[in-house]
């Protein structure tokens, strides 16, 4: 049958017709794919440099997807970066070739950022050494395509610890310093972006380029939070600190807006070291409060405990037996919380993790609970970031739309604290450009379970929360790749071309990590 003989509005004989779509926005954002001109003269350049380009369909298909699962692509070849030089010679002959470059570190994208569509995609995970420990100075040299659960292993050993990591520790340094990274001390000591002191860069035109706030200023304040579009993290230098084991309460709201007014309220006065809620829905609502130090824990108690709204354990089992002994048409929904509860809890209280009652690692216990229970084939966790009096409204909307896709789902919500100079570094990034003293940003995230999604109903509940942004005025934690189209809406016409002017002086081929963010 001839599908065009089928009337406008019907369902025609096949499934994937474009009726069969109607009322989902559908924009082709990631680009065609690079048709391969000049690749064997590339690759020729390359080998005579002595960098190793993988060709085999077997390599490449390990990079055709990212933690999204919704964004598919084939490099037409890998190169895996041992140092700098590699790097620096490889942008070198994709300028001259007009290659296509697209950086990779633990693939931890979720809109096909990192995903390779042609051209040859650069693996910086073999650039994974701590390079020197200062202890005096409480500063560490890392490669940048290290993970972060490897760099935190190497510091215990020495009795130290980061500052700020992403929740994720499966992620690369060099990736987070691109688009951030938030951590539950955020709202303390700022996002992990803001722990870098130094960085070596190299351009897209491949030089290599040591920066900091005093040296190159222009180029760190471009490539810290500039998602990859400005040139290569290799190294960075980060701020660091004595190890502490962590003590970690836990409080339980039956509303979002009192949990979320809580933890502003510990954030503003410093009452704590480290701060965050995560959701089941919007029914189970914990606001996690933690301190690396028995005094900061007493003021806690002394001066700010007994102002929180949230309930202990046991308090909030009264309220729920209430809630769904008033609702018994809602009782599926009560032993789902229930198993979720006896699935999660013990995550983050795993004995061989904990001693005297405190958190000895932070950096398993989360990392394993983050990838084990939100961590399936499609990481879909579209975000907001606001300004705090903005953010209570931003996660309600949110909310809404969580429930109206999904069955099940979770919110993240942490605060993030601004560097006093943050203008020049925030700039076209998650920092909302009118946040002060603190952002707050939140993820949303569907808890999959087995259960099957089209791309199009995913593609779909993200563009509704992306929609709350842009009509507020918001900013996102991650945007880029298939969220391309909502750039210009967010940031403006003349701030975006600003920076795009500046993409095309310091990478004239528009080679690396290309179409983006541009």
């Amino acid at each position: 049958m001839d599908i065009s003989l089928v009337e406008p509005g019907t369902v025609g004989p096949c499934p994937v017709a474009p009726d069969a779509l109607q009322g989902i926005v559908r924009q082709q954002t990631n680009p065609a794919r690079w048709n391969g001109a000049g690749w064997d003269a590339f690759v020729a350049a390359l080998r005579a440099a002595g960098v190793d380009v993988l060709e085999s369909a077997a390599t490449r298909g390990i990079f055709a997807t990212d933690a999204g699962g919704t964004a598919y692509g084939m490099p037409h070849g890998v190169v895996v970066a041992r140092n700098a030089a590699q790097v620096a010679a490889l942008l070198k002959a994709a300028q001259a070739h007009r290659v296509p470059v697209t950086a990779r570190g633990g693939g931890l994208t979720t809109e096909g950022e990192s995903v390779a569509y042609g051209g040859v995609l650069l693996d910086m995970t073999g650039m994974s050494r701590v390079l020197t420990i200062d202890r005096e100075a409480l500063t560490v040299r890392t490669e940048a395509g290290i993970y972060w659960h490897a760099l935190a292993e190497e510091l215990r050993r020495e009795g130290l610890d980061y500052l700020s990591a992403p929740l994720n520790m499966s992620s690369s340094v060099g990736g987070t310093l691109g688009v951030g990274g938030i951590d539950v001390n955020s709202a303390r000591l700022g996002c992990s972006a803001d722990q870098a002191l130094a960085l070596q860069v190299v351009t897209p035109t491949g030089e290599i380029v040591e920066c900091s706030d005093q040296i190159n200023p222009e180029l760190f304040q471009r490539v810290i939070l500039g998602y990859g579009q400005f040139g290569v993290i290799t190294e960075a230098t980060l701020k660091i600190r004595p190890y502490t084991p962590l003590s970690m309460h836990y409080y339980y709201y039956s509303t979002l807006r009192e949990a979320i007014e809580d933890l502003q309220l510990l954030d503003c006065n410093d009452a704590s070291d480290y701060s965050g809620i995560l959701t089941i829905m919007d029914c189970a609502v914990n606001l996690l409060v933690a301190f690396d130090s028995a005094e900061r824990e007493a003021a806690f108690k002394a001066n700010w405990e007994r102002r929180l709204r949230g309930h202990g354990e046991f308090g909030f089992a009264l309220c729920m037996l209430g809630h769904y002994a008033l609702r018994p048409w809602r009782l599926g929904e009560a032993l789902y919380l229930l198993r979720r509860k006896r699935a999660v809890f013990p995550e983050f209280r795993r004995p061989e993790f904990h001693r005297d009652g405190r958190m000895e690692d932070r950096s398993v216990v989360f990392s394993r609970a983050v990838w084990k229970h939100w961590g399936s084939r499609n990481m879909v966790i579209p975000d907001l970031a606001t300004t705090a009096d903005k953010f209570v409204a931003a996660v309600e909307r949110g909310n809404a739309v969580c429930r109206k896709h999904f069955r099940h789902y979770t919110l993240y919500c942490v605060g993030i604290r601004l560097r006093a100079d943050h203008a020049p570094h925030y700039e076209m990034s998650c920092i909302p450009p009118d946040a002060e003293g603190w952002a707050y940003g939140c993820e949303f995230e569907p808890m999959i379970e087995g259960e099957v999604y089209s791309r199009d109903h995913f593609q779909s509940f993200k563009n509704a929360i992306y929609d709350i942004g842009v009509d507020m005025g918001a900013s996102y934690y991650r945007f880029g790749g298939m969220m391309k189209g909502y750039i210009r809406r967010v940031f403006g016409d003349a701030l975006v071309d600003k920076h795009l002017a500046m993409k095309r002086k310091a990478d004239p081929a528009m080679i690396l990590n290309r179409d983006v963010i541009f």
